[in-house]
């Protein structure tokens, strides 16, 4: 009778501890990018360094930061560019951005897209899965598919921009991970 007891009572707790866990959410480490911008980074990831950055992400104006996870397949970046635009220009931004996004990709399948505050501090974001299909005729490879989440702000007279992603089949996996860090994002004046 006893040894039962003791077994529910151990059941009980067990369960309540794995609820907690689960419902404590992704462990993130509160990263500085930049003088005044910081984001809740994922543990287990690492920063990639610039001849990283320059192989992955090719471009003229290299992000602010990368950050990577162990198998490299999942990315956190932070760039900044100059814009004409200001915080005014949201809406308007909202549909310029989305009209981009879908013209960068094959097909793109929008999860969410809106205009929100985190940290008291507006942002256009986008969360979908994007499809880039090789168009070549006889080819047979597969689309690749990406899950992304992008968020916009505009400090001053830069475009911050805040980009997760992953493969699309790892999405159930990171997509609460995702979710969480673009709501750490702070960027002081």
């Amino acid at each position: 009778m006893k040894t039962s007891a003791f077994l529910g009572r151990l059941a009980a707790l067990l369960l309540v501890v794995g609820l907690l866990t689960a419902f404590a959410g992704p462990k993130l480490t509160k990263t500085s990018v930049g003088k005044n911008i910081t984001i809740g980074v994922p543990d287990g990831f690492t920063t990639l360094p610039d001849d990283g950055i320059a192989a992955k992400y090719p471009a003229a104006r290299r992000p602010l930061a990368v950050f990577t996870n162990p198998s490299g397949r999942v990315d956190l970046s932070v760039a900044q560019k100059p814009t004409t635009f200001t915080d005014r220009d949201y809406g308007l931004l909202l549909k310029i951005y989305k009209s981009s996004i879908q013209n960068m990709y094959s097909k793109v399948e929008f999860l969410s897209e809106d205009i929100r505050t985190v940290n008291k501090r507006d942002f256009i974001a986008f969360e979908f899965v994007s499809s880039v299909a090789d168009n070549k005729r006889g080819s047979n490879l597969a689309p690749i598919r990406r899950y992304q989440f992008v968020q916009y702000a505009i400090q001053g007279d830069q475009l911050l921009v805040f980009t997760f992603n992953c493969p699309a089949d790892e999405q159930p996996q990171w997509r609460p991970t995702a979710q969480a860090l673009m709501q750490t994002i702070t960027v002081k004046n």
